[in-house]
């Protein structure tokens, strides 16, 4: 049988094609996808890669529709609405999530409550699986949701808005911590409805003396949800005297010799050896944190305690991600995630 996907054409673009429509190994199930939405590393592979002929997307939402002989029983099954995220755009073998079909690993799946639109939960994989690795990855020790800090203490989330920041602030908040965040004017009011208990404009020349000063404890504690040249400089700048810890989301050299500064990338919780471009090594103990990462969200979901991002439902489906992936690259994305509906869903 086949399929539509959206792949790409050695030449640093992309065009949706009919190709054959994946057969799940014995340990994967076969998604039905209903949703996809997009990523900066969907363009950023794109554009550095030349690989012809390859699926591109992460993140996707829909219906596991096969399941693999291999997978145990009560651990997936047929019909159940689930999301997650691929290393897409990578090769023919793992496929992408811009198509009607994924294969997917079924322990570092999502389960949806039947209150969440497969448009809403479709952003859900790579930036809050990201946002739990900053957390408790790159910063051991942390306190969780399920064990949170009995006295709050502040932690710094640069860029709030951000795809990866609206889950970093939910999570660290809902883990006991005093959150201190930074975004846009525009978008305060809805970080602080996300739990954020500060939040400042990081164009402001004086940002960093105003974050210094709002808190009563130093700041040992930072991700940054950028994490260029600038912004690594003005984390380590707003940390006390001692320094601290400090995840960043992109490997970025940082000369702050007080601060602990840790890249993991989120494709070391899908448990499989990859190029990035250099060579990756499978993790596994990435991977059992990244099954707890999936019941975990699971279960806040199921408890309406984890807000998903707000998502901008982009007209005529896969047949545009070319025009959307060129609008992510100029730098238009603000605060939502750009999504796709592959198929109406009538369940």
């Amino acid at each position: 049988m086949m399929m539509k996907a959206v792949v790409t054409t050695g030449d640093g673009k992309v065009a949706l094609h009919t190709v054959p429509k994946p057969r799940p190994r014995p340990s994967q199930v076969l998604v039905r996808i209903y949703a996809a939405a997009q990523n900066p590393p969907d363009h950023m592979k794109i554009t550095f890669r030349t690989t012809e002929g390859v699926i591109s997307g992460h993140d996707f939402a829909g219906r596991v529709e096969e399941i693999g002989a291999e997978v145990p029983a009560g651990i997936r099954f047929v019909g159940e609405r689930v999301a997650g995220f691929l290393n897409g755009g990578v090769d023919e073998e793992t496929g992408g999530s811009f198509a009607e079909y994924c294969l997917a690993d079924p322990y570092l799946l999502i389960s949806l409550p039947d209150s969440l639109a497969y448009e809403d939960a479709a952003g859900l994989g790579l930036a809050a699986f990201t946002a739990a690795q900053t957390l408790w990855i790159s910063q051991p020790g942390l306190p969780t949701p399920d064990a949170p800090a009995a006295t709050a203490f502040p932690i710094l989330v640069w860029a709030g808005a951000s795809g990866v920041g609206q889950y970093t602030v939910q999570l660290a908040k809902l883990s006991g911590l005093r959150v201190i965040t930074t975004a846009s004017p525009k978008n305060h009011e809805f970080l602080k409805a996300l739990g954020a208990d500060a939040v400042f404009d990081y164009r402001d020349p004086e940002v960093i003396s105003k974050i210094r000063a709002c808190k009563d404890d130093p700041i040992t504690h930072a991700v940054d949800c950028i994490s260029d040249a600038t912004t690594t400089k003005q984390v380590t700048e707003c940390m006390g005297p001692g320094g601290g810890a400090m995840a960043l989301v992109l490997d970025q050299p940082v000369e702050a010799p007080d601060v602990q500064v840790r890249f993991d990338l989120v494709y070391t919780l899908l448990g499989k050896a990859f190029e990035h471009p250099m060579p990756y090594a499978a993790n596994p103990e990435h991977y059992e944190f990244g099954k707890v990462v999936a019941q975990l969200l699971t279960r806040l979901l199921r408890e309406r305690k984890l807000k998903t991002t707000p998502l901008k439902l982009v007209p005529n489906g896969l047949e545009d991600v070319r025009d959307w992936l060129e609008y992510m690259k100029q730098g238009k994305v603000s605060g939502e995630k750009i999504t796709y509906r592959v198929v109406e869903a009538t369940v």
